[in-house]
């Protein structure tokens, strides 16, 4: 990756970036891996005060509905169960707890890396039902796929999915049909374009009239999307470029897609923060709903109970910034989240926290040679 982090290629291409823009642009980078990449790397100190980035809606955690939180606590809290989940998963607040206040109280929570550990897990402890919280968008479907396709294949009757699975290109066809959004062209996510492709971002660009370019997480990978974006915006132009083309093309990963349509069906799905979305999320199949944590277990009504203090939807939407939230670095803490996108690896709020907040604003992020 050194190639990407070089300060005189990412000084030239910010030059480049300053040269071009004569009004002014609000562009929003859709994932977070992206959002973090910019602040800890402070590349928007490089950019000319007209251009704004706004932070989208690519954090799984950040989405995650607050009454599927609450149904993986009621699951998790079950004697019989082992509940297999990614780390940043277990301090989302849920109504009344989070998954790392039921595990200190007990219940047998286990971190995984990849959802083939859970399966594993199962086979291991026969005599336990083994869930794993399968969260994310295209990138995770994936492998949550083939989990179930391996779970399904050795008939394992003790393993399930607590499924929250996203879908990135209804998130940015809501964003644009917003009778108020500030946002005027994108940087999609590189990985999920590397299983799904890029056609489906066309029919958006051009309904939309806002260019749509494919974007890996490198310093210079942003900066060079950006750069592609402000030419499109500055030429009146709409379509869909792809600058992370050592990892993308426009048809995607055909194998990964063939699994994801075998294993999964699109369906409706709640956005926390954003509401309600048409064909924004995936369901399991028929064939393998007796994987399905949320049907294998008899739990009470879930009523989830928002507090209402974290201001993620307006964040996601591109309407707000963290340090717009009252409760930014007071109340909401790492170590105290009063919502998602303070919790996440992936969120807006815990990027801001963990590297803005350690950054003096005299300090310039290209200082030092090839130290980015």
């Amino acid at each position: 990756m050194s190639e990407y982090r070089q300060s005189d290629s990412i000084l030239k291409v910010a030059a480049q970036i300053r040269k071009v823009t004569t009004q002014p642009w609000t562009i929003m980078e859709v994932c977070g891996g992206q959002t973090h990449a910019i602040v800890k790397n402070r590349l928007d100190q490089l950019l000319p005060p007209a251009v704004e980035l706004v932070h989208g809606p690519g954090c799984p955690v950040c989405v995650t509905p607050l009454e599927q939180i609450d149904r993986a606590i009621a699951i998790a809290a079950l004697p019989e169960v082992i509940f297999c989940s990614f780390g940043d998963m277990l301090r989302v607040p849920g109504s009344e707890s989070s998954l790392l206040d039921i595990k200190a109280g007990g219940a047998d929570i286990r971190i995984v890396y990849s959802p083939l550990q859970a399966v594993k897990i199962a086979e291991e402890n026969p005599a336990k039902q083994v869930v794993f919280f399968a969260v994310g968008f295209e990138t995770t479907a994936t492998a949550n796929a083939l989990a179930v396709t391996q779970a399904h294949s050795q008939s394992l009757q003790n393993f399930s999915l607590l499924v929250s699975q996203f879908l990135v290109a209804p998130a940015i066809r809501s964003i644009c049909s917003a009778s108020d959004t500030r946002v005027q062209g994108f940087l999609a996510a590189g990985h999920v374009c590397s299983i799904t492709g890029y056609e489906s971002y066309r029919p958006l660009a051009e309904q939309y009239r806002v260019p749509i370019v494919v974007t890996g997480f490198e310093p210079l990978d942003i900066l060079e999307g950006l750069l592609m974006c402000l030419r499109q915006l500055e030429r009146e132009e709409c379509r869909v470029e792809n600058q992370y083309t050592r990892a993308v093309d426009r048809t995607g990963n055909r194998e990964a897609q063939a699994l994801l349509n075998r294993v999964f069906r699109v369906s409706s799905q709640h956005w926390r923060g954003l509401g309600e979305m048409p064909a924004s999320g995936l369901k399991l199949h028929q064939a393998f709903i007796g994987l399905d944590a949320a049907q294998r277990f008899a739990l009470p009504d879930i009523n989830p109970v928002e507090q209402n203090h974290c201001i993620s939807g307006d964040i996601m939407l591109g309407h707000k910034k963290p340090h717009d939230c009252p409760h930014f670095g007071q109340e909401c803490r790492p170590e105290r989240p009063l919502g998602a996108p303070m919790v996440s690896s992936e969120g807006a709020c815990s990027a801001y926290y963990r590297h803005s907040q350690q950054v003096k604003a005299s300090e310039h992020p290209m200082s030092t040679p090839n130290n980015p």
